[in-house]
């Protein structure tokens, strides 16, 4: 059995493309490792997921400032380095092709509101959206026919039409969140046809892991690697998993990594590289494929990766950390003899890993949201300091800042950098959202309810401001303005009591 040491290794650097350390963000040298009593709790949370879960090993990370500030590892057998030991990571694997996806529809070779017909020809799946396909909403199957293909070699589904059985599509696409393996073994098809048919692994490795230094993740283990394991439920016996190649299936769930490698990984989803694909793009990826209204939602799935919202959170201290709880994004993974969890907490630029080689057994989504959280709640981001705007302030979009009104609603206005906007509630309810600027002097809605909406300054004859027009909304200086043309009108007696 390959295994791994005992306890946290100190701070370790994790290099970005070309071998620079990742950029620092303002406080982040002076607080770069962290305190030892924090250290001790991410030590015990390791250890008590590896012992609970009865895991032949355990390996944690965590990632902060774009760097890896914390390792370690409970196991079974006596400690080796296990930094760079090979776990199968199943799933996460999705997130990789998702980032070869987003790539392409950077470049301008298909949208994701493409049906996937018009790229793939013969596809089962025709009518599905490439978009549909990454948030797996097309409808497809959940596995391919045949031998449960995750113990089983690839060489017995060897032609596309081998994946798929009768009845292909189960539900309408776009209809509900169904998980679709198969969707993501179509995508990989959907990458290899725009590179020139080289397989969807050789150009990952070609445009993202070897910009990102991912050096040690594969298709394939090679040595320090650790053995798959199923342990018996009833007592305290192993049982060794076979790790095929799945062939076609690969997309779905074939990578091997280190835990380095996917801390790489992580401050590359936390903070993009222009050479692999914009913190933009990622931002996007993060977005619910079908976005709720508020904060209700608990999960959820966006473009390739798995999306949480945790419960609030309180500090040892007893102050809140996250009073409306933490929105994360990652992906878990699992395959025979392994467990693989990767979340990213963007607001604190904080991410933790954790993966196990055993097939059941230990919660390794807890580990690693825990091993988060413990950091986050302890040693919070110091935030960026406040610095005022840069450049010549222009008076007339100064004057349209402060209080509006919709209906007797009020809002704030406010004006951020680049002629950006902010519109936010001062009632404690209401709809916020950011705004930029387009060539035409109005603005568009960048999140929340007004994302991708037109926010637009209405002027009178004289050139004075009459109301802001959002959406169709109208938005005035004082409440149900009489002097706005507000729908409906306003009754002609005013306000009474």
């Amino acid at each position: 059995m390959s295994t791994v040491p005992c306890e946290g290794s100190g701070p370790e650097s994790v290099h970005t493309p070309g071998g620079g350390a990742a950029s620092a963000r303002p406080g982040d040298e002076e607080f770069a490792g962290l305190l030892p009593e924090t250290r001790r709790e991410l030590a015990y949370r390791l250890a008590v997921g590896q012992r609970e879960g009865r895991a032949p090993s355990v390996v944690g990370a965590v990632v902060r400032g774009g760097r890896m500030v914390w390792s370690g590892v409970r196991a079974a057998d006596p400690p080796v380095a296990h930094g760079t030991v090979q776990y199968r990571i199943g799933s996460l694997t999705k997130t990789f092709v998702a980032v070869l996806v987003l790539r392409l529809r950077d470049e301008g070779a298909l949208r994701l509101d493409d049906p996937l017909g018009r790229h793939l020809d013969g596809t089962e799946a025709p009518d599905a959206t490439i978009g549909q396909l990454l948030a797996h909403r097309s409808g497809l199957a959940a596995e391919p026919r045949g031998p449960w293909w995750e113990r089983t070699a690839g060489t017995l589904r060897p032609e596309p039409a081998d994946l798929f059985g009768d009845r292909p599509q189960r539900l309408p696409a776009g209809v509900r969140h169904h998980y679709s393996n198969l969707g993501y073994a179509l995508l990989g098809a959907l990458v290899e046809r725009y590179r020139d048919g080289r397989t969807w692994d050789d150009v990952l490795r070609a445009e993202v892991l070897e910009p990102l230094g991912m050096k040690e993740t594969a298709t394939r283990p090679r040595e320090p690697y650790a053995r798959g394991w199923a342990v018996h439920p009833w007592a305290d016996a192993l049982l060794p998993e076979p790790a095929h190649d799945t062939g076609l299936m690969g997309p779905a769930g074939q990578l091997w990594s280190t835990v380095e490698d996917l801390c790489r990984w992580a401050a590359f989803l936390l903070r993009g590289d222009e050479r692999v694909l914009s913190a933009a793009s990622l931002a996007e990826m993060r977005v619910p494929a079908v976005p709720p209204e508020g904060n209700s939602w608990g999960a959820g799935y966006g473009l390739g990766l798995q999306l949480a919202r945790t419960s609030p959170r309180t500090a040892p201290d007893g102050t809140a950390r996250a009073p409306g709880g933490r929105l994360l994004a990652g992906h878990n993974g699992s395959m025979p003899g392994f467990l693989a969890s990767l979340w990213c907490d963007p607001d604190q630029d904080l991410a933790a890993v954790a993966l196990a080689n055993c097939t059941h057994g230990p919660s390794v989504s807890g580990i690693a949201t825990g091993l988060l959280e413990a950091v986050a709640d302890r040693e919070p981001r110091i935030p960026e300091p406040w610095r005022p705007l840069t450049g010549p302030l222009d008076e007339e979009l100064l004057a349209l800042t402060g209080p509006w009104y919709w209906g007797a609603n009020p809002f704030a206005l406010r004006l951020r950098e680049a002629r950006w906007l902010e519109l936010s509630p001062l009632s404690g309810t209401g709809r916020a959202s950011r705004f930029h600027v387009e060539p035409d002097g109005t603005w568009t809605g960048l999140d929340g309810y007004y994302a991708g909406e037109t926010l637009r300054v209405v002027r009178d004859a004289d050139g004075s401001v009459s109301h802001l027009d959002l959406g169709t909304f109208v938005l005035t200086r004082g409440p149900y303005d009489p002097q706005a043309p507000v729908p409906g009108g306003v009754d002609p007696a005013g306000w009474r009591v």
